[in-house]
């Protein structure tokens, strides 16, 4: 069902300051923000974060914050970043993330560009990488506010400017009065690219824009009023600000927040949750864990789950095809899902999910395909920061496994000659933002903007995505290939974990795998091959052995410009604190050539 709650204004008129007054006035009781505090959890009602927005945005205009201004904040999700958020934009402040792994001249590099005076940071960890910026004359930061009380040294606490807003508070005449001269033009935020390919691009999305994504994307989605969200990934990135934040305020949901992403699976289990997003790569992890518990389960039980998530991928392949599902299979479904199926994700805390989700990268169909198995259909999405999230998405009763889904109300999309995807709307921003202030637009003079995706709209109307225009490999004889397609071609074998294509120039592809480090390690057991570490398992023949004929089967799927001529096996695995992931967890190809650029080049010998 789409939302039923009561608007405070036509969807283009919309602010954020007008829903959480809304959500306030008319569901002040309901559970708005909970977060971890020891072995529980504390709880804000709507009313509750009302009140706590009030101080805050109090707080920040004593401590100098004025209308218009960007502030920089560099949190994990946790209260005070989410309060923030809100309270800087009650004042007409516009609130910038900036990722929590970023390299400390990308961080210098989104200070001098924003021109913030202020900005509002965790602990020791981040300190070391804002304090220099002090002291640097190209840059107007001016002040830090520090969320851990115990480690801000000679900087301002968060505590403390919430008890400043405590006494200079005063009262809702003046509260009132200012959230209702923010405008739906306004910008609500400025989301900075996480510079795949180069530096960091300031967006500058309004309230309108973000707004009408939220209805628009609200109406395509299927879930019950006031559902809770799991939210771990980045407030830098578009994806969550959009699911842990403006959604939320938009429902009157209920936000989960779990500091530690690693601990996304461990909150999961426990919550229970009807709705989930996950970018590929979790969907990836958490599919590895599920096949690695069931190479545990004795052989008659996994013959039982091989036969239920086939039964289970026929039921979705008739829904897909948008055909009724014949009163046997769904019968058989239905009483195999619930004997078999159920029990197991009900200790994966899966077992109430009504709608899940995917975007920012491809996604790979073997692990859709999985799912869809278990009765849990992964509704991919694709859009960009540019285009406040979602231009395109799959939703319950019109979906194609392996597409991103069908365009949003409103949005328009084509497919230029070379492939490139373009785009135009009112959810499509108006440009990047300049260092003055200004906003150096993007589309062209009829208003489409070029997305860098490459991709096809089939005669359904769904659009299915090549891979990043700049990503494409051209080989030395001209053929353009898919590194995202080959890529996941070779993560279908439960050894291969990732995987990163590479040949351009050349005459034909290599690759570097990373063996999977869950599944690595349950395959080889339940073949009685012992390794004491991933380097010894990798080194193992039976191992080698088992990758090449994953190479040669993958091969044999891919056509003979796009086949792996020659790899080499890796250990350990890629992620956001060793720089080849993005925070949300895109391959950063650029960095893995640069890392890898003496073995790639060995393989040509």
């Amino acid at each position: 069902m789409t939302t039923n709650l009561v608007l405070p204004g036509r969807p283009d008129a919309l602010t954020l300051p007008a829903l959480l007054h809304r959500n306030a006035e008319a569901h002040g009781a309901l559970p708005a923000l909970s977060w971890r505090e020891g072995p529980g959890w504390t709880t804000l009602t709507w009313a509750d974060v009302r009140r706590e927005v009030a101080v805050l945005a109090s707080g920040y205009a004593a401590l100098g914050v004025r209308r218009g201004e960007h502030v920089l904040m560099m949190m994990g999700n946790r209260p005070e970043h989410w309060l923030t958020d809100l309270a800087l934009v009650h004042l007409g402040a516009v609130p910038v993330t900036v990722y929590g792994t970023s390299a400390p001249e990308q961080i210098a590099h989104i200070a001098r560009h924003s021109r913030a005076r202020l900005a509002v940071v965790e602990g020791a960890r981040e300190l070391s990488r804002w304090e220099p910026l002090l002291d640097d004359p190209d840059t107007p930061l001016a002040r830090l506010v520090v969320a851990e009380a115990a480690e801000a040294g000679p900087h301002r606490t968060y505590g403390a400017v919430h008890a400043a807003g405590v006494r200079s508070y005063q009262g809702a005449d003046a509260f009132e009065k200012g959230w209702q001269e923010v405008r739906p033009e306004d910008p609500l935020t400025v989301v900075y690219t996480s510079g795949t390919t180069g530096d960091p691009k300031g967006v500058r999305l309004t309230h309108r824009n973000i707004l009408l994504q939220s209805v628009r994307l609200d109406r395509r989605t299927d879930l019950p009023e006031h559902a809770e969200h799991v939210c771990y990934l980045p407030f830098a990135h578009i994806a969550e600000r959009i699911l842990g934040i403006y959604l939320p305020l938009l429902r009157a949901a209920h936000v989960r927040l779990v500091a530690d992403p690693t601990a996304v699976a461990g909150a999961v289990r426990e919550l229970r949750p009807v709705q989930f997003f996950g970018v590929p790569r979790v969907w990836e992890k958490l599919a590895a864990g599920l096949r690695a518990a069931l190479t545990q389960l004795p052989t008659a039980q996994q013959e039982a789950v091989e036969a239920a998530t086939a039964l289970g991928r026929a039921h979705a392949g008739h829904r897909e095809r948008g055909e009724e599902v014949p009163p046997e299979l769904a019968a058989s479904y239905a009483e195999a899902r619930e004997r078999v199926l159920v029990p197991l994700l009900t200790l994966a805390g899966l077992d109430r999910l009504e709608w899940t989700a995917s975007a920012t990268a491809p996604m790979p169909l073997d692990v859709v395909r999985f799912w869809s198995g278990f009765g849990i259909t992964i509704m991919d999405a694709w859009g960009l920061t540019e285009t406040s999230g979602v231009c395109t998405v799959n939703s319950p009763d019109d979906f194609r496994l392996g597409s991103v889904g069908k365009p949003i109300e409103g949005l328009e999309l084509r497919v230029a000659d070379d492939g490139e995807i373009l785009t135009r709307g009112a959810t499509v921003f108006a440009g990047y933002l300049r260092p003055d202030g200004s906003l150096e637009g993007a589309t062209d003079a009829d208003g489409w903007f070029p997305t860098g995706d490459v991709g096809r709209i089939d005669d359904d109307g769904f659009l299915w995505l090549t891979d990043r225009k700049k990503e494409l490999i051209i080989t030395s004889n001209g053929k353009n290939v898919s590194p995202a397609l080959v890529e996941n071609t070779l993560k279908e074998h439960p050894l291969i974990g990732q995987a990163f294509a590479h040949g351009d120039g050349r005459s034909y592809l290599v690759a570097l795998l990373v063996l999977d480090p869950e599944l690595a390690p349950a395959w080889a057991a339940a073949r009685g091959v012992h390794a004491p570490d991933p380097a010894a398992l990798a080194a193992h023949p039976a191992v080698r052995d088992e990758v090449e004929r994953a190479v040669a089967a993958a091969n044999a799927r891919l056509n003979r410009t796009e086949q792996i001529k020659r790899y080499r096996l890796l250990t350990e695995e890629w992620g956001p604190e060793t720089g080849e992931l993005t925070p949300s967890l895109k391959l950063r190809r650029r960095v893995v050539r640069a890392a890898y650029a003496e073995t790639l080049d060995a393989l040509y010998e």
